[in-house]
């Protein structure tokens, strides 16, 4: 699936990180990064961004506290590549950092305690991902029969997407409002008057529609 990954030689032992597809911005390009997953004929390259090290050659180090093992990453990996490159940290000023994470519209920062273990195969409390959403009001003008989503346009009737995150309780009311707002049942699609709600999403992706776009609370 990534050969030009697998021959990266690096340094034997096992590594945690993410393949990513650098945009030209510099930003991670999730879509291109999708389309390399399905096909290996996609044309773009793939980085390997390296955050943490488990197993340096046949030695278990997830021990260690997490500024140590960084330390051995920067021994073994002293330098980036275009395919390899260790993933950027600094120690304090998370708020400030998160501000400039903001300003060029980036992802979100990843928060680690400094002595923190490596947990393998489960949750650590002493990590916490902090997304950098974004919010807007938009209209729920339909929904799926089957799988549940609802079908978002913006106010100049442009497709938004389809959220597919929304509480129970949201849903319920949801529903009773579609009782007497259907406006017509095409196929697996229920299209109704447009409801208008606030939602957060990610980024809007290259066709401009909302990236994972999750329900935050009414708009009357």
């Amino acid at each position: 699936m990534f050969p030009e990954i697998a021959s990266v030689p690096l340094p034997d032992g096992i590594y945690d990180g993410e393949l990513i597809v650098p945009g030209i911005d510099g930003k991670p390009n999730f879509e291109a990064m999708m389309s390399r997953f399905k096909s290996i004929k996609a044309p773009y390259q793939v980085q390997f961004a390296i955050f943490d090290v488990i197993y340096v050659g046949d030695k278990k180090v997830t021990h260690l506290p997490l500024l140590e093992r960084k330390q051995l990453l920067d021994e073994l990996l002293p330098t980036d590549s275009e395919l390899v490159t260790k993933v950027k940290w600094l120690s304090g000023n998370a708020k400030a950092y998160f501000e400039l994470i903001k300003q060029h519209d980036l992802e979100g920062i990843v928060q680690k305690k400094a002595d923190a273990p490596y947990l393998i195969g489960r949750r650590s409390k002493e990590v916490l991902k902090v997304i950098n959403y974004k919010y807007t009001t938009i209209n729920i003008v339909g929904y799926t029969k089957k799988k549940f989503g609802l079908l978002l346009q913006f106010d100049n009737k442009e497709s938004a997407g389809v959220m597919e995150f929304m509480p129970p309780i949201e849903r319920r009311k949801f529903y009773q409002y579609t009782h007497n707002n259907r406006i017509a049942d095409k196929g697996d699609i229920i299209f109704i008057n447009p409801l208008p709600c606030r939602v957060k999403y990610r980024n809007l992706t290259s066709n401009g529609k909302l990236r994972i776009p999750s329900f935050e609370n009414w708009v009357s």
